[in-house]
């Protein structure tokens, strides 16, 4: 699954123009009064103007396995990482062979930065904004994952994650190179004490030679 588009809200615009394009180096590719869109590797990443709604979402960004500790040091020179349970910030989830790191933008989404060691993506060059491949995750919320997972699936051409476990609280569709994060309402986005909850999401992507769009539309 490549994840081709992500529209997202956010109350800031102007402050989402200059965190993305200052802070994490973003190539912005076009604006307008009520839009804005930045490049992210093979992705684009939309915010949409909101009104007092103050949205948070999840999303990653798949990087080269090979460059996470470059990209720690990349990423640290311009903001702060966030600490797991353990008082860590890589986290290490072994049955999806794959090492995170975690911080927040400024609109206090919960943005991640994942080396899948599956995926044949290394590079040479020292880790920059330029070295992100894709969007590679985006969080859904709804009060039941698995009912909603299932609709997809049946829909969409999309099937359970291979190396994720699904619950009632948790599941996961797609693949290494693109998924959808599905969770309970107010469940946490790890590593935070952030609870998740519904906001409009819009979801461009191709799985199995297929375009497709998904519309998540709330308040």
């Amino acid at each position: 699954m490549e994840i081709k588009e992500i529209e997202i809200h956010t109350d800031d615009l102007k402050g989402t123009e200059d965190f993305y394009t200052n802070v994490l180096d973003f190539k912005l590719i076009s604006k307008s009064k009520n839009t804005i869109t930045f490049l992210a590797g093979n992705s684009r990443l939309t915010f949409l103007k909101s009104h007092n709604q103050n949205p948070n979402y999840h999303f990653a960004f798949n990087i080269p396995h090979n460059k996470l500790d470059s990209a720690i040091i990349w990423t640290r020179s311009k903001l702060t990482l966030l600490k797991n349970e353990e008082n860590e910030i890589i986290s290490n989830f072994e049955s999806w062979n794959s090492k995170s790191i975690y911080f927040y933008d400024n609109n206090k989404n919960v943005l991640e930065f994942i080396a899948r060691y599956d995926l044949e993506n290394e590079i040479k060059k020292e880790f920059d904004s330029s070295s992100i491949i894709a969007i590679s995750e985006i969080g859904i919320v709804t009060e039941e994952p698995m009912k909603f997972a299932s609709q997809i699936i049946k829909s969409n051409n999309l099937n359970f994650f291979e190396k994720g476990k699904q619950s009632e609280q948790f599941v996961s569709l797609g693949n290494d190179e693109g998924l959808l994060i599905i969770v309970k309402n107010e469940r946490k986005w790890f590593p935070t004490e952030l609870k998740a909850e519904p906001n409009f999401t819009r979801i461009k992507y191709i799985a199995n030679g297929w375009t497709n769009e998904i519309n998540i539309r709330t308040k």
